[in-house]
């Protein structure tokens, strides 16, 4: 399938990407995916794997105008429309005779969805919903394809019946005309400009004042507004965020792919760049030989595989179990929802700062676009704000933790995934000479339990001062971040070793696939010392041993290493480096790259003749020419 795209003559036409502007980025954008759409339908590959290798390989890291369409939209319509409404629009949808979009946030809410301004007022005198953004900071901001590209959003948007507030709904919205492409009356839209990356995408702007639409155009099919007006709420407010667990749920494989193609260009360089004589007269090393380079790469390596399989985890888990919400049974939703937010936002922080730490291990050439490392960056690290800030993320899973606390204090069951909660405190690390991976889990599910535990008893002890719920909560939230933090590395921890434990493996991939793990683990304990020594629970002879484990692993992992990042078998189209190529040919290629500069098209710029020689001449001729 890559090498499909490798030889398709249509997809090598144009200038390199990291010398197009954003208007040829945004041009390019959108006749290259439509182009893999038809190639797609042409070759009849219907797998999301398949169609995802298709599309890395013909533009990795490009954002795809119209991924929100059908990654999102058209999901959806499935999931929360009534059957009525699926039948108007998904064939309009997968016709792309509708193109949406989700337009949640606003200028002033972003993550607070339950402080969106944007209203929907029901007239039963006429049976339509009034929309406006009634204020500036209502204004729907950021929406990708908003801009220009969609004719349709799904709105989200705070409803109003019988002149009661009824909570945020879901409305679809046409905003363009589908002929004329021309923008609808009371319908102001637009590009909201240059970002930090993904100058493919017009993510928009929309201003509503005073639009009309049908009351069926309200998503239907949970919550209803009957012709009088009358509400009919849903078996829960939750499943209104059903779309939006989704997004979550893939952002997690998503930025685990970032790190793992940073991963592949920065240790390929790392071997094939010498830097310094060990010795005196001898040949310069490999930068990968420096224990200090092994330090900085290594546990990323070994992070890119934990966060992979943790991607793969919560994608089944949403998988296997929204079904069953989404038929009323609502038990494995709070765990859902948890586990989406925490692993986003623990995947995102993560994976983005080592995109980052591979870039400042290639030197220099990290910085230039020729090491492929800046696109990949800017394509990563959006995810720690996107579909949720982080950090109000992480407080999300930590009021989750603080429910099932309050379970195990009054002797309920608990959920699936916080079982160790019961776990004894008074216990110390199982920790011998051989770091075992049952004493590493054992390790980070304690830390957890007493970082809940502490959470927990913060917030009592300032109601025991006499102050409310909430101001006891606000006053503790960094204990519940660390709290929250730890759950979910404590998760993905586990997750890893009961991945490298299946059965399946053969005992050469085990070997070295424990070994990852076992220095992510360590690692991640090393980094972290201070939350696992607080009450004791390592002694200093532990600490030692870890310390002299951590080096061994580096050393046990660098005859792999190599090995390891081939075994992605990312191809050379897709990682767009001169630094990680699978030839090492990396000076030849730096060389071709610099020439194929536009810049140097022109031997002589017209800036030299405009500025820089006239401010050579004893008469300064510059400033009357500026």
């Amino acid at each position: 399938l890559e090498n499909i795209i490798k030889q398709d003559p249509v997809l090598q036409r144009g200038r390199r990407w990291a010398f197009q502007s954003r208007e040829e980025r945004a041009d390019t954008g959108v006749w290259k995916h439509l182009y893999v759409d038809k190639l797609q339908a042409d070759l009849g590959v219907t797998d999301v794997k398949e169609r995802e290798y298709l599309r890395d390989a013909a533009a990795a890291h490009e954002g795809y105008v119209l991924g929100l369409h059908f990654g999102m939209i058209i999901p959806t319509i499935k999931n929360q429309a009534s059957e009525e409404q699926q039948k108007k629009w998904l064939p309009m949808a997968e016709s792309m005779r509708m193109i949406a979009t989700y337009a949640q946030t606003e200028l002033g809410h972003g993550t607070f969805i339950r402080g969106l301004e944007t209203t929907a007022t029901y007239d039963p005198k006429t049976e339509e919903f009034i929309l406006n953004t009634p204020t500036l900071s209502a204004i729907k901001y950021w929406p990708g394809g908003l801009g220009k590209t969609v004719n349709h959003c799904v709105l989200m948007a705070q409803l109003f019946t019988e002149g009661v507030s009824r909570g945020i709904h879901m409305f679809m919205v046409q905003v363009r005309d589908l002929d004329s492409h021309l923008p609808l009356p009371g319908i102001e839209i637009g590009d909201i400009g240059p970002k930090f990356g993904f100058e493919e995408m017009d993510n928009g702007y929309l201003k509503i004042d005073n639009v009309r639409i049908p009351r069926e155009n309200m998503l239907m099919k949970y919550s209803k507004v009957l012709k009088d007006g009358t509400y009919q709420q849903p078996p829960s407010d939750k499943l209104a965020y059903g779309s939006m667990v989704l997004l979550r749920c893939s952002i997690t494989a998503s930025v685990a792919k970032c790190l793992a193609e940073a991963c592949v260009i920065s240790i390929r360089y790392s071997a094939v760049r010498r830097q310094t004589e060990i010795s005196p007269g001898g040949e310069e090393a490999q930068i990968l030989d420096y224990q200090t380079q092994q330090y900085h790469l290594f546990p990323l390596l070994a992070t890119s595989f934990a966060m992979q399989f943790a991607g793969n985890f919560i994608d089944d888990f949403y998988r296997e179990k929204y079904p069953d919400i989404a038929k009323g049974r609502f038990d494995f939703l709070p765990q859902l929802h948890a586990m989406s937010a925490g692993l986003k936002a623990f995947s995102a922080w993560t994976c983005s700062a080592g995109v980052e730490t591979c870039r400042q291990c290639c030197g220099g050439h990290g910085y230039s676009h020729a090491s492929g490392l800046p696109k990949i960056y800017v394509d990563c690290t959006p995810a720690c704000t996107y579909e949720g800030e982080n950090m109000v993320l992480m407080l999300q899973v930590a009021r989750f933790l603080m429910k099932e606390y309050s379970k195990l204090m009054n002797g309920q069951p608990l959920s699936s995934v916080v079982q160790f909660l019961k776990c004894d405190l008074t216990m110390k690390s199982c920790m011998a000479e051989e770091v075992a991976l049952k004493c590493l889990v054992l390790a980070y599910q304690h830390r957890v339990t007493r970082l809940v535990a502490d959470a927990a008893n913060c917030i009592q002890d300032i109601i025991g001062e006499g102050k409310s719920q909430q101001e006891a909560w606000n006053s503790c939230t960094v204990r519940l971040f660390w709290a929250a933090r730890a759950f979910c590395h404590a998760f993905v921890v586990e997750n890893f070793v009961n991945t490298v434990s299946e059965k399946h493996l053969d005992e050469k991939t085990r070997e070295v696939l424990t070994s990852l793990c076992r220095l992510y683990g360590v690692h991640g304990i090393i980094t972290n010392l201070g939350e696992f020594i607080q009450d004791d629970f390592f002694n200093s002879e532990q600490i030692q041993i870890l310390s002299h484990t951590l080096t061994v692993l580096l050393r046990e992992i660098r005859p792999n290493a190599v090995a390891l990042v081939d075994a992605y078998d990312f191809p050379d189209t897709v990682l767009q480096s001169c630094l990680g190529r699978f030839d090492g040919q990396v000076y030849q290629a730096l060389y071709d790259y610099a020439k194929s500069s536009p810049l140097n098209e022109k031997e002589v710029l017209d800036s030299y003749y405009k500025y820089i020689k006239p401010a050579q001449m004893p008469n300064k001729e510059l400033f009357s020419r500026l």
